[in-house]
């Protein structure tokens, strides 16, 4: 037994978002000399700073003096995503299975990293869909981690998990924290010397209205693959009549992303006679699309108050050039998702 009482030797794997939650849950673990392996979901919705060297799930790791795992979600959670059991929340964010899809990856890495259980900084009653009481036992049951999931700002209220049945954890000295208020959670992570993480709220690009509403479109016209992803993440966003997808550029940065984005299935579209976008035209009959493209092209350029815009249309066909109208802002509007 070590000085403070607990087996050593003891590994868990603490699920690190970056937030404040997971990073006290894992301080927590660490005062009862359990050893913390830091595993950060990359969430392709989520925000790209999570990428970063200085992304908050790195900052909190170096705060709590451990590594940081990343872990990529995989091409099936795409499944997940269109056919959620537990259903949506307000927009097309399945919370619930998402949390069970990141606990079952997590549950087939407890034996290979040497882990006996995993850690979460859940709360109950902080989010209304994931951290209701009877949606917390749920999630545990479904990810396959019964009783291996302690939940330490939340244990006190839940039932006795394995680990403190055994010893490896001091239940009492866990905690009985329930609902949305944070001013404990941001109290104690004073006390403990935590830094580094990141504000709460918002991150998921699935909660977004506006993205929800390319998704559903997305999923509608069954297109969700990892590339359709990357793009729905750029640009502006419209449905053609004949079921082609047009994404057009808003800046200069944009127009960099869309051209690493395109692929040789994809039209390229871009202003010749005046400065403009760039936009990738794609499925449905885009061949029979391209002047209704090009002019909606055109009105995005610096050249929508003339009367004719002079447009490239790069394809596998190869290449030509229209003379077009600018669309006016009224039908341009019909047709963005």
């Amino acid at each position: 037994m070590s000085r403070s009482g607990v087996k050593p030797g003891i590994k868990a794997l603490c699920l690190m978002s970056g937030g404040l939650d997971s990073a006290l849950a894992a301080r927590l673990m660490q005062e009862q000399d359990i050893e913390i392996i830091a595993l950060h979901f990359v969430n392709p919705f989520g925000s790209c700073a999570e990428r970063t060297e200085d992304s908050p799930p790195r900052r909190v790791a170096d705060s709590l003096g451990v590594d940081l795992m990343t872990v990529p979600f995989e091409p099936d959670y795409l499944d997940v995503i269109s056919h959620p059991g537990h259903g949506y929340g307000s927009n097309v964010n399945p919370c619930i299975d998402c949390r069970i899809y990141m606990l079952r990856q997590a549950r087939k890495l407890m034996d290979k990293l040497g882990a006996s259980f995993v850690v979460t900084g859940e709360v109950v009653g902080q989010r209304p869909m994931s951290q209701k009481l009877n949606t917390m036992r749920c999630i545990e049951k479904e990810s396959t981690l019964e009783g291996y999931l302690v939940r330490p700002l939340s244990a006190q209220l839940l039932a006795p998990t394995i680990p403190e049945e055994k010893g490896w954890v001091r239940r009492g000295e866990l905690l009985a924290i329930s609902g949305r208020s944070r001013k404990e959670l941001m109290r104690l992570a004073r006390d403990k010397g935590l830094s580094g993480y990141a504000s709460p709220g918002g991150g998921c690009l699935l909660t977004d209205p506006r993205f929800a509403e390319k998704m559903r479109d997305t999923m509608s016209h069954n297109e969700l693959t990892e590339d359709a992803v990357s793009l729905l993440k750029v640009g502006r966003h419209f449905r053609l009549p004949f079921g082609s997808k047009l994404v057009i550029g808003r800046n200069e940065a944009e127009n960099e992303r869309l051209l690493g984005l395109a692929t040789e299935k994809d039209t390229l579209l871009d202003t010749i006679s005046n400065p403009g976008p760039i936009a990738i035209l794609q499925g449905g009959r885009a061949s029979e699309e391209e002047e209704l493209a090009a002019r909606m092209v055109a009105r995005y350029s610096d050249g929508k108050a003339s009367s004719r815009v002079t447009v490239s249309i790069r394809s596998q066909e190869g290449t030509r050039t229209l003379d077009v109208e600018p669309m006016n802002p009224q039908e341009v509007g019909s047709f963005m998702i």
